[in-house]
């Protein structure tokens, strides 16, 4: 008979053996179909329990999403204005489209959302509204300030007469227009800001203007 050559060194035990009672084994739990679940206790783990407790425990009302939502950013230099304004904004919103309306503080905008006895949905859109200049035309450097500049007009006569005629609000931040007042209103202001965002001359507009103005006016 051959006998193969074993080397002795393959059987000797280790030099530092590994004891099974001080190894750790992870805890397991027994679920309702009979599987062995682990459960780790490393501090990843942890700061996962922690997290998906805390989101536990916050409860997001109905009212606090996105859709029953609006934020109106308020510029730094038009706080003074809100301030004395507020009450003209506050009474239509709450009285008239029973909306909830608030000024936050940290964020700085003034929330609007759907209350309990609220109608419609829709009011919401009806309450705050806004036109970004580049949704009508991409403008960038110079051809965005004169835009801007013709929406404004020479000390504001252009924005003060788009107001009066079509009974709202217009506020001009940035290259964002902000445009408060009722649904039809809020579509003539729109339209006639759009058409001198795109170049119209504002004679023509004034024009376009008085004549939907007497229209109105006619119906009522």
């Amino acid at each position: 008979m051959e006998v193969e050559n074993i080397s002795v060194e393959e059987f000797l035990p280790a030099k530092n053996p590994v004891k099974i009672k001080n190894l750790k084994r992870p805890a397991t739990t027994e679920t309702k179909d009979g599987m062995e679940v682990e459960e780790s206790n490393t501090p990843e783990a942890k700061t996962k329990r922690s997290r998906t407790k805390k989101r536990s425990k916050k409860n997001v009302e109905p009212n606090e999403s996105k859709v029953n939502m609006r934020k109106v950013p308020v510029p730094a230099h038009r706080y003074t204005p809100l301030k004395e304004s507020w009450l003209k904004i506050f009474t239509p919103i709450v009285e008239h489209l029973l909306l909830q309306v608030r000024f936050n503080t940290k964020s700085r905008n003034v929330e609007i959302r759907v209350g309990p006895e609220t109608k419609d949905e829709n009011n919401l859109q009806k309450a705050a509204d806004f036109v970004k200049v580049k949704d009508v035309k991409t403008l960038n450097g110079d051809h965005l300030g004169r835009a801007i500049g013709r929406l404004a007009g020479k000390a504001g006569r252009t924005k003060f007469t788009i107001e009066n005629v079509t009974k709202t609000r217009i506020v001009l931040a940035d290259s964002k227009i902000h445009i408060l007042g009722s649904y039809q209103n809020i579509a003539l202001a729109r339209r006639a800001i759009c058409n001198l965002i795109m170049g119209s001359p504002p004679s023509k507009v004034y024009g376009n203007l008085r004549n939907v103005a007497k229209r109105v006016a006619e119906r009522f």
